[in-house]
Order: C-alpha cells, then sequence, then structure tokens
C-alpha cells in the first residue's frame, strides 16, 4: 500500500474541526481506532473537508476483543457507520492478543478484503514470529505493520521483516509521547540544525527506508510543523547519532 511519508495520528482528537484543518493543510492519511472512541469525529472531519474521498486513506483496528471472526465482521459494520463510509481502506487487527487467533481472526479480514469492504488487511504491534504466521494463513498480502518507533525504541528486526516482505511499516507514536525534548542527541542536532527536536525525530524516521509515520496534533500550527519538517534532511553521521540512542523506552507494551 501506497502511504504518505506523514500521515495524521488521531488518538485523543475529539474535534472534527482538527481532522478538516488536517487535511486543509495536506494530510492524505488518517489512522484511527476502534478503541480509541473518535471514528466519528474523523468521519466528521472528512465529511466537512472538500478534499476528495479517494485521496485519503483512512485507517480504522479492530480492537482485541473483537478479534473473532463474527466480531470482526460486525465491529467492522460498526466503524463504517461511525466514519460515514461505504469503505475502509486500511483495517488493521490492532494487537495480537485476547480474541486474536490467526486461523479464524485473519480470514475474516480477507472476505472483507475480497468483497471490497475494506482496500487491505494491516497488522499492528506484531513481533516478527507473529508477523510470519500471519503471511503464511492472509491470502491478502500484508498491507501495512503499525509500530511504535521513536528514538528510544528502535525495532529493528520488525523494521527488516517490512522491507524484505515490501510492505510500509508506520511509525506511530515518533515523538516519543512528548519526550523527544529528553534525547540528548536528538536536542543537540536540533539545535544546531535551528529547529525542534521534534522535526529532527519526523525527519530521522522519514530517512529510513520503508517508514511511514503518523505524529498526532491538534493545532494548524504543529500540524503545518510536522508537514514542514520533511523540507529538512539530516546527514549521515546525525542520523547514526539517532540510530545509536539507547533503546529501552518502550511506551505503550501490550
Amino acid at each position: 500500500m501506497q502511504l504518505p511519508p506523514i500521515g495524521l495520528g488521531t488518538m485523543g482528537i475529539e474535534d472534527a474541526e482538527t481532522i478538516a484543518t488536517a487535511l486543509e493543510c495536506g494530510y492524505r492519511h488518517l489512522d484511527t481506532a476502534q478503541v480509541y472512541g473518535n471514528e466519528d469525529v474523523v468521519g466528521e472531519g472528512l465529511a466537512r473537508s472538500t478534499v476528495p474521498r479517494e485521496d485519503v486513506v483512512v485507517a480504522t483496528k479492530v480492537w482485541a476483543d473483537s478479534l473473532a471472526p463474527g466480531s470482526v465482521r460486525e465491529t467492522t459494520a460498526e466503524s463504517l457507520e461511525r466514519l460515514g463510509l461505504d469503505g475502509i481502506d486500511l483495517l488493521y487487527v490492532h494487537r495480537p492478543i485476547e480474541a486474536y487467533e490467526p486461523d479464524r481472526t485473519l480470514p475474516a479480514f480477507d472476505e472483507l478484503c475480497d468483497e471490497g469492504t475494506i482496500g487491505g488487511v494491516g497488522l499492528s504491534n506484531f513481533s516478527v514470529a507473529e508477523l510470519e504466521t500471519a503471511a503464511d494463513v492472509l491470502e491478502a498480502p500484508i498491507a501495512a505493520h503499525q509500530v511504535e518507533y521513536h528514538p528510544l525504541f528502535q525495532p529493528v528486526d520488525v523494521l527488516e521483516h517490512a522491507r524484505e516482505n515490501e510492505y510500509p511499516l508506520v511509525a506511530y507514536s515518533p515523538l516519543a509521547n512528548g519526550r523527544a525534548g529528553e534525547i540528548d542527541a536528538v536536542v543537540d542536532i536540533a539545535r544546531r540544525r535551528e529547529t525542534s527536536p521534534e522535526a529532527v525525530c519526523l525527519v530521522w524516521l522519514a530517512a529510513k527506508d520503508g517508514v511511514v509515520t503518523i505524529p498526532k496534533a491538534s493545532s494548524r500550527e504543529h500540524l503545518e510543523a510536522n508537514l514542514e519538517a520533511l523540507e529538512l534532511e539530516l546527514d549521515v553521521d546525525e542520523l547514526e547519532r539517532i540510530d545509536a540512542v539507547e533503546r529501552t523506552e518502550e511506551l505503550f507494551p501490550e
């Protein structure tokens, strides 16, 4: 699946106007989830926008307690109603826990894909072993894999799997959940580049082949700043400095 280098993570966004503003600023990838409780907000923002529906990738996720086959179909229909859409471009298994059983869950996603209800099957928060199992079960190719990825948590193994299998890795919480300004290497590079630590994190991720990212932003200022960050280019030494940051802080474990 072709995804823009930066999309909008919507967890915690409760104002439809934020979604409409993001689309006006140039965002073309909106990421939500059933468990966020704001699919209706995303749908309303999309409806308010003049951006054609076909120009926007809308992604949502089926939560872990709804991954039995019947629940997948039922809750996807509910997501469509809340979003006000006829189809979802990218539907994720949110986490491979609770009701998730590969041999039962994933065929339900395949059926939705075959019917045209969804455009692609995504996985989220999977290990490499879980990705391999899913790939063996799915008829559809893995359309994307979404994981936490920022300087304090760098799951390089799943990135390599994405590259080897030619699907995008979608990095959530790219700004380390507000901690970008606490990472010494990032702060030092930002000072020398006369930019923000947040911009440095986004550029560092964007420089990685096969990675796209979905930072959350609510104000027009921050929405625009995240897009403008792509105008910055870090040199190899700077990228390697961030790669070398100690990777111990998974902020959203299972």
